[in-house]
């Protein structure tokens, strides 16, 4: 008998031991670069609705929606309706938050981008406002405000664990991964455009060919989902996120315990975010209202652009790991302050002054907001983390890029393109304050 009882105590123990390394094994699965392409998918598809909003509130919106105000003041109006999804950000974070508390992240993340989805394709189905009534334009701004909701609802929290998994010294490079949703969200709904633009008439391209790329966004959407869901909900990462205290924290607590550095956080990444919809969705405006090229060009121009952008972001990525992220970010905004002094010569000239102003200014963008996301989150207390890189992000978007378009294109069209210049060097004075704030802190902290 105890020889029977001694064999079944060595079987349960080699059992345990077995379960143990297949469960060290798949935990040791969870890689850095595993991580990243669920970063990178979920990025662009968000990045492709947004981006898709931004295309045809200059193309498309004026036109279809606003056809009983000249094309300045359509375009006004539809970037003003562009930036309701900023300000919907922060409240979608906390909303979510609060349904991640109460019942999963796997809800939370499906919920936020089922809601994505369907407040992108319902913009689709708007009918044209042929009566010059104000109802489509409110159901527009109500869509893209829950755009915004489910933007901020979307957050994952796997940049920060990214962040938080990747070599000491590859931060900079996994850094890199997460922001290449960017250009290449930028990338796919330019191309759609510019094929749909190039292939219908002009007619047919403000009656139904527009809409297609909101179509699309749903689809999108849904593959992402999965993509995500897959790295969310296992039982690898789960632990993974419990262990690094990735967890949602009350916004009120949140504020009062880590609020200064929310702060520094959103301005620290200013002069990215500031470029980022200068080069992207402003010159469309502006070379589209003085006539200077065809638009169909400027969609090249820029998807060559995004191309260079992809590039300059991996460069980033290099960069950073050798010199600094902080550094990368402070030398990449001095850049951006003199490509801003230059930018008046540059978009005010012709076509090649113009295509070099988006190359110029594309490869900047790569460069400077591939180190943009978490440069200061390592700030936050560990079980602050994961709710304060998610309002870092909402609010350097609110104050950085929500009224880009808006403010240059309405300032530039009554004091000239020096107005670019002023918001672009607004941005970089921001920058540089907030990284000199953020090494004093640092200093105190390691003085203490």
């Amino acid at each position: 008998m105890s020889s029977i009882s001694h064999a079944h105590h060595n079987a349960a123990e080699g059992a345990e031991n077995d379960v143990r390394r297949q469960h060290q094994t798949s935990h040791a699965a969870v890689a850095p670069g595993e991580i990243a392409v669920g970063v990178v998918i979920g990025r662009a598809s968000e990045y492709f609705d947004f981006f898709t909003y931004g295309i045809a509130s200059v193309l498309v919106f004026p036109s279809v929606f606003f056809p009983f105000l000249n094309q300045l003041d359509g375009i006004l109006l539809a970037f003003t309706i562009f930036s309701f999804a900023f300000i919907a950000r922060p409240i979608g974070t906390t909303l979510f938050m609060a349904i991640q508390r109460n019942w999963s992240r796997s809800t939370k993340l499906t919920a936020a981008l089922f809601l994505l989805g369907t407040s992108t394709v319902c913009i689709a189905f708007l009918p044209a406002n042929t009566s010059n009534g104000y109802t489509v334009i409110v159901i527009l701004s109500v869509l893209r405000f829950l755009q915004g909701i489910a933007l901020g609802g979307s957050w994952d929290g796997l940049p920060s664990l990214l962040s938080l998994n990747s070599p000491k010294n590859r931060r900079g490079w996994y850094a890199m991964l997460g922001q290449l949703g960017a250009p290449t969200g930028f990338l796919i709904a330019a191309s759609l455009f510019l094929f749909l633009n190039t292939q219908l008439s002009r007619e047919d391209f403000l009656d139904w060919g527009w809409r297609y790329p909101f179509f699309v966004a749903f689809a999108i959407n849904v593959v992402a989902l999965f993509a995500r869901l897959r790295l969310v909900v296992t039982e690898e990462y789960t632990q993974l996120l419990e262990e690094r205290e990735l967890e949602p924290i009350g916004i009120i607590e949140m504020v009062r315990a880590q609020g200064y550095n929310l702060f520094i956080g959103a301005f620290a990444a200013l002069a990215s975010y500031a470029l980022f919809h200068i080069v992207t969705i402003f010159p469309l405006s502006w070379i589209s209202l003085s006539r200077s090229q065809d638009i169909n060009n400027v969609l090249v121009v820029q998807i060559v652009g995004a191309f260079v952008a992809i590039l300059a972001t991996v460069a980033s990525g290099v960069i950073a790991d050798k010199v600094g992220r902080r550094n990368t970010l402070g030398t990449m905004a001095v850049l951006i302050g003199l490509f801003a002094i230059a930018s008046p010569w540059l978009l005010g000239g012709g076509k090649i002054a113009q295509d070099a102003f988006l190359i110029i200014g594309f490869a900047l963008l790569g460069l400077s907001y591939g180190q943009a996301a978490g440069t200061v989150t390592a700030n936050f207390a560990k079980r602050f983390r994961y709710t304060g890189a998610a309002l870092t992000s909402d609010f350097a978007w609110l104050i950085g890029a929500a009224f880009a378009p808006l403010v240059a294109l309405g300032l530039s069209a009554r004091f000239g393109l020096v107005a670019v210049s002023a918001y672009l060097l607004s941005g970089v004075a921001c920058t540089l304050l907030a990284l000199r704030i953020n090494k004093a802190f640092e200093t105190d902290r390691n003085k203490a």
